[in-house]
C-alpha cells in the first residue's frame, strides 16, 4: 500500500500536549476522527485509518460524541459480511 506523509514543524508538536512516543498513533486517530465526523470517509476507512478495531473506534466515538453515520456503503459491507457469515454456517 502507497502511503503519504504531512510534513509538520516541529516546533508545533512539541507544543502538542502528548507524549514524543505517541505523536503518529494519536495524530492518525485524531485525523480519522476529524474527517470521519466531517462526512469525508466513511467507518471503514476511519476506523483503518486510526489503525483500531471496528468496536474501539465505535467506542472511541461515542466517548467523543461523534454520531455514527450509516450509509449505503456501510449497509452493503455489513449485508456482504452477513452473507459470508450464513455461508460459513
Amino acid at each position: 500500500m502507497k502511503m503519504i506523509s504531512v510534513p509538520i514543524p516541529e516546533d508545533i508538536m512539541m507544543s502538542v500536549k502528548i507524549p514524543r512516543r505517541r505523536w503518529k498513533t494519536e495524530l492518525k486517530k485524531e485525523l480519522a476522527l476529524q474527517l470521519y465526523r466531517e462526512g469525508l470517509i466513511p467507518f471503514a476507512n476511519a476506523h483503518r485509518l486510526a489503525e483500531m478495531e471496528k468496536t474501539d473506534f465505535h467506542y472511541l466515538l461515542g466517548e467523543r460524541g461523534i454520531s455514527r453515520q450509516y450509509d449505503v456503503e456501510d449497509y452493503e459491507k455489513d449485508l456482504e459480511n452477513l452473507t459470508r457469515w450464513r455461508a460459513g454456517k
